[in-house]
């Protein structure tokens, strides 16, 4: 099968086409035949090294829909022809105090789709069915893509920075998951204010139904109960904070950040401010967030490319090119 690679990871072009033999499915698992598949930040951070890899020619990819084709011995969660999505989180131990307690997503033995086992940059790719999900029939291939990860994980950054009923929202960076999660916030009563450098994320934002839309410097045009930041700068974490009002929680998403600088305790922790970071998600998170994306109609914006082109897509959204969701299309 034809399939894109992470070779040696760095800036530049990272991923290369490879002829890659069928994978077969093991215990437990079900193979797709993939249909699309989403492009996100953190197939942008391995590929470009700020993610070490976990394994050599690794295809990266875990935003994934596709239709089973086979199954392996005792798997039987799915059916032939079934659609099932796949997502970021690919296994956990079942037995450490984090699973035991709801929190698979510290699992210390967690494993990833694209970084410790193929992703869905290619024709085919295998999942345990435990961590697949059933999708809504109204959800179709490639808007469903970007709900598997930048859905799902923002859903978790959204419900991690404590969010008050008809609160006030904002949104630092607005690519594939802050436009996600502004609809959400929007369609449960929250105000957004969205802060952003790109002009065309500030008109979508508009037009999804924020409030306000403009650089991260000025901040928001009254104080904030909660804050989310997608933007992959440490330089944006005192910005939030200093936006808050008092109580106000920051949730830090994204898998990689550069440094935070110092911050100013007055200015920008004190008065009971709190500061959290956000890992991945939990298998419910997903159910949860499917479910309600179903209910309130959340639709992201799509830019549907090729599979043949997904070294090109990667470099778009390297250089800021993309407008919600990249999502590379089976051929």
């Amino acid at each position: 099968m034809d399939a894109w690679i992470v070779d040696r990871p760095g800036p530049g072009s990272p991923l290369v086409r490879a002829e890659l033999p069928d994978p077969q499915p093991g215990p437990g698992e079900v193979r797709i035949r993939v249909r699309a598949c989403g492009v996100c930040r953190t197939d942008l951070h391995l590929a470009e090294g700020d993610l070490p890899p976990r394994r050599p020619g690794t295809v990266p990819g875990h935003e994934i829909v596709g239709t089973v084709d086979a199954l392996g011995p005792g798997a039987g969660r799915f059916g032939i022809g079934d659609r099932i999505g796949v997502a970021w989180l690919r296994g956990t131990c079942g037995r450490c105090r984090f699973c035991r307690t709801g929190r698979e997503n510290l699992c210390p033995d967690a494993a990833f789709t694209g970084w410790d086992a193929d992703g869905g940059y290619t024709e085919r790719a295998v999942v345990p069915e435990a961590y697949a999900y059933a999708l809504p029939a109204a959800l179709d291939d490639v808007t469903a893509a970007p709900l598997l990860c930048a859905g799902i994980v923002g859903y978790r950054a959204l419900v991690r920075a404590e969010l008050p009923p008809g609160g006030r929202l904002g949104i630092y960076g607005f690519g594939a998951s802050a436009h996600v999660v502004a609809q959400v916030a929007i369609a449960q009563g929250a105000t957004v204010h969205v802060l952003t450098r790109s002009p065309a994320a500030r008109e979508l934002a508009l037009s999804l139904g924020a409030a306000s839309a403009g650089p991260a410097a000025d901040g928001p045009p009254e104080p904030l109960d909660s804050a989310v930041t997608f933007a992959p700068d440490g330089g944006v974490v005192p910005l939030a904070l200093r936006a808050l009002d008092a109580g106000g929680t920051l949730a830090v998403a994204g898998i990689h950040l550069s440094d935070v600088p110092a911050l100013d305790y007055e200015r920008e922790l004190f008065r009971e401010r709190q500061l959290r970071s956000v890992t991945a998600n939990t298998r419910a998170d997903g159910e949860e967030f499917l479910r309600l994306a179903g209910a309130l109609r959340v639709r992201p914006t799509v830019d549907p490319r090729p599979m043949s082109t997904a070294d090109r897509a990667l470099a778009d959204l390297a250089a800021g090119r993309v407008t919600g969701a990249a999502v590379l299309v089976g051929e």
